[in-house]
């Protein structure tokens, strides 16, 4: 069992940044991929970023590329998101999950375990 609960959210203005954090329960968290995926309102939620259970791959959806950085520390039992040059169509609850299989990536189906999400509210 893996418990996720994500901080970090809030309202910045465009060209901003936020660092989120997602902190996991559990000794397996080492273990698991982890991902960020986001849900604007009115849309299906999207995957953003992946990462491997060893840290060492990354994925990220095209339209963060270069914008969002993800990182995880075992020790900590923490993964974290560092979004810069934040868009207004980057506002969205952001959840972060962990994904079974180690690998980070994008299929939802792959994540077994999810936070309850953080607010994230870009103005422009």
């Amino acid at each position: 069992q893996v418990q996720l609960v994500e901080s970090g959210g809030g309202l910045v203005q465009s060209g901003g940044s936020l660092r989120l954090s997602c902190a996991a329960s559990g000794r397996t968290f080492s273990s698991y991929g982890m991902g960020w995926f986001r849900q604007a309102p009115g849309k299906v939620r999207e995957f953003v970023v992946g990462v491997s259970w060893k840290g060492n791959r990354t994925n990220y959806e095209d339209s963060v590329k270069g914008r969002f950085t993800i990182s995880r520390d075992n020790a900590r039992n923490t993964v974290y998101l560092q979004m810069n040059s934040l868009k207004p169509e980057d506002t969205g609850v952001y959840y972060c999950a962990a994904d079974k299989f180690g690998l980070g990536y994008r299929q939802q189906s792959n994540y077994e375990y999810w936070g309850r999400g953080t607010q994230v509210t870009v103005s422009s």
